[in-house]
């Protein structure tokens, strides 16, 4: 059995024109893979990712789960995509550019595949309280949507923070999955480190990752450490009821749910 999506942790995005990758995507740590048919292939290559994500779909990846990103529903490999994903073995369809909650509908019945949208333009971050609810989760397109805001590049996140909190705040309200944009580097440097951190601080459930090296960074810091299982385990255990003093601050049944809710995510 495939494991649940709210326990996906890292979502590794490689094109689906290059064989060598797809064999090696067997043996990472990756908690998704998602074959690309989008902006990771070339034109002339199209046709061929396309079918070469279904046969790899099709094969499986153990017990990684298996997406497949399509092209936006404006694109003239639309068409071809949805017939390819509906074909496939895929667990999900990554919807590249989705903009309305209309377009992942149909999407997802087009292609009878729940569907991860990819909020990354302007108009999907305005709209993404009205994406989520279709959505089985919500991306961040942190690449595409610098670009369209014309932030410098290098010059950090600090110009997405408004949109990635919507992205969460969207996915939380549907009761739905949100995950953190690539980091651009293909070192697993402090740069990494410093992002996922920050992504999980700021409610994110996972990352998408392009490269493996990247893997165990993401992996571990999306988990529960166990300074925090300790002090859940500690919190329950010394709850007794109502509003009270735990380790020098106040805890209530909102906390105690919030501990029972990592130590439950830790054990799966």
């Amino acid at each position: 059995m495939k494991p649940d999506l709210s326990l996906c942790r890292s979502l590794l995005f490689l094109p689906a024109s290059n064989p060598r990758a797809i064999e090696k995507a067997r043996t990472l740590a990756a908690d998704m893979v998602v074959l690309d048919l989008e902006d990771a292939v070339r034109e002339d290559e199209k046709a061929d990712a396309r079918a070469a994500a279904v046969a790899a779909s099709r094969e499986g990846f153990g017990e990684r789960m298996v997406a497949i990103r399509v092209n936006p529903g404006g694109s003239p490999h639309y068409g071809e995509d949805v017939v390819a994903v509906r074909a496939s073995g895929a667990d999900y369809v990554v919807l590249a550019k989705a903009e309305s909650g209309k377009q992942v509908t149909d999407s997802a019945w087009l292609m009878q595949k729940p569907v991860l949208a990819m909020v990354e333009t302007p108009r999907a971050v305005i709209e993404a309280a009205a994406i989520a609810p279709a959505a089985s989760g919500l991306i961040a397109g942190t690449n595409d949507l610098s670009a369209t805001l014309g932030l410098s590049a290098g010059a950090g996140r600090g110009g997405l923070v408004y949109a990635l909190q919507r992205i969460v705040l969207a996915a939380r309200a549907a009761g739905i999955p949100a995950f953190d944009g690539v980091y651009n580097r293909l070192e697993a440097d402090e740069g990494l480190v410093a992002e996922c951190e920050e992504g999980r601080a700021w409610g994110f459930d996972g990352k998408s990752a392009i490269h493996p090296s990247q893997l165990e960074t993401i992996n571990r810091i999306f988990s529960p450490g166990e300074d925090e299982i300790d002090a859940a385990r500690r919190l329950i255990e010394a709850a007794s009821g109502g509003a009270e003093r735990h380790e020098g601050r106040m805890i209530e049944g909102m906390h105690i749910r919030q501990a029972q809710a990592l130590l439950a995510k830790a054990r799966k």
